[in-house]
């Protein structure tokens, strides 16, 4: 997956940075405020690709006495500080810029620019969304693509995959507002097309943020392979029962098992240990993200007693 992810991100790098290049000469040369905007975005873009890079090598670091789960999470720490960024220099740079523009109008110089510019930037644009759809399809399973994305624990690809689609969105976008103001002779409709183009980046940032959050504070393994290794468990004739089963990805390809087992009471201590040897072997086989398995042995009724001791203590705090 990091490999593929490093594709998704290098495609969007090289066409983002291209196209900031020439939006900005073509703003340059207009003085469109959606171009402008639009240039903003690019820019912001690539940045964030430089940052999703970083990300990923810094999520590359073998575990250490400081981090001994590894610095998996790295990668959603730096995905959230993207998500920040494109909120408030994407969104906000360019909903300043529409603002001024509606304030203070000034008819687009020279649009064929623009048109020439926009018509580039589609095509990039395009090539770096139909990557990113092709790595995010990859992964996505039996589920749509709007559930695909918030359940996917990688945030490199449906990061860049939002972005890109809300480039295509932002370049219709300006396309239309700097054609109407032209038509038209309306100079704000280029304004507006940039105020459009904010509200579009803003509402990406957030959904962003959100998702990255989520994964920040540690979300579980999916529900089929949590009810996988339940049943992996608990169809074993030496568990009576499966007290507690908790996953938590520490990185898109890093899960973390813990389990609590009341084993039968007929075992011996060196029968038990070959149990949760077994277990593990079996779990860590059937599922190659999870790379830690710590597994408990506890009676059912100790185990509901500590964590019954550990709500109350929760609810005198």
């Amino acid at each position: 997956m990091a490999s593929g992810s490093k594709k998704v991100i290098y495609a969007a790098l090289l066409g983002n940075s291209l196209i900031a290049v020439s939006k900005f000469t073509a703003a340059a040369f207009t003085g469109s405020s959606a171009m402008l905007s639009e240039g903003v975005h690019s820019l912001v873009d690539t940045g964030n690709q430089v940052l999703m890079l970083h990300g990923l090598k810094r999520a590359s670091k073998k575990a250490d006495k400081k981090h001994p789960f590894g610095y998996g999470m790295e990668l959603y720490f730096w995905a959230f500080v993207v998500a920040i960024l494109i909120f408030a220099l994407g969104s906000g740079i360019s909903l300043y810029e529409g603002i001024t523009h509606i304030q203070h109008p000034e008819p687009v110089v020279d649009p064929t620019w623009n048109y020439v510019v926009l018509g580039l930037a589609l095509l990039f644009e395009g090539w770096a969304l139909l990557v990113a759809y092709r790595e995010f399809q990859l992964t996505r399973g039996k589920n749509n693509l709007w559930r695909s994305i918030r359940k996917s624990k990688d945030p490199t690809i449906f990061t860049v995959l939002l972005e890109d689609a809300a480039a295509m969105l932002g370049l219709v976008t300006a396309f239309v507002g700097i054609l109407l103001a032209q038509l038209l002779d309306i100079p704000e409709l280029d304004g507006i097309a940039s105020v459009v183009i904010a509200v579009i980046l803003g509402f990406v940032a957030v959904f962003l943020a959100f998702e990255c959050k989520g994964l920040l504070i540690g979300e579980a393994a999916g529900d089929d392979v949590v009810a996988d290794i339940q049943r992996i468990v608990e169809e074993d004739p030496r568990i009576i029962s499966v007290n507690e089963l908790l996953t938590m990805h520490l990185g898109p390809n890093d899960i973390l098992v813990n389990i609590s087992l009341d084993f039968a009471d007929n075992l011996s201590a060196s029968e038990v240990e070959e149990a949760i040897s077994s277990f593990e072997k079996s779990i860590k086989q059937n599922f190659t993200d999870v790379r830690r398995v710590f597994i408990e042995a506890q009676s059912l009724t100790g185990h509901q007693a500590a964590v019954a001791d550990h709500n109350t203590k929760d609810d005198q705090v």
